[in-house]
């Protein structure tokens, strides 16, 4: 089973075409820390999708599937510090999840999906097959 996040929608009045506790929409994310950072651009016949994620190991704590049309990528950070002096006893750690979904461009192929990791960026590229075309021309025809 898996929780879905909700947000509440209020009927607040808009200021400059916006509802005001959705201002920022992405500060809750901020605050939360639950989001991805990424960047997504083309090269050439391929989507690219980087990810920030320093100081995860990424055989044992990333997860990323390819489904519908849908790139999602998943960490989780667990780190514990322990320090014992004669002043004292100190432990201190952090955990949490991390997800991005982003949608994938007409075109592309979910088979030969590649990841890899670098000095904390994640990088996906997702091969996009350009040779069929994605629009037809309609004829028309006069009555």
């Amino acid at each position: 089973m898996t929780l879905v996040k909700r947000r509440e929608e209020l009927d607040w009045p808009t200021w400059f075409g916006r509802r005001i506790l959705d201002w920022p929409d992405t500060w809750r994310d901020l605050m939360e820390d639950t989001n991805l950072k990424v960047e997504e651009f083309r090269d050439d016949d391929e989507l690219v999708v980087r990810a920030e994620m320093p100081g995860i190991d990424p055989d044992k704590d990333v997860e990323i599937t390819v489904a519908d049309n849908m790139l999602r990528m998943r960490a989780e950070r667990r780190s514990e510090t322990k320090t014992e002096d004669k002043e004292g006893f100190r432990s201190e750690f952090h955990y949490g999840s991390f997800s991005r979904t982003v949608p994938l461009p007409a075109g592309a192929t979910e088979d030969d999906v590649k990841a890899t990791y670098t000095d904390g960026i994640l990088e996906v590229r997702v091969p996009i097959d350009t040779s069929e075309e994605t629009s037809k021309k309609i004829p028309i025809t006069r009555n």
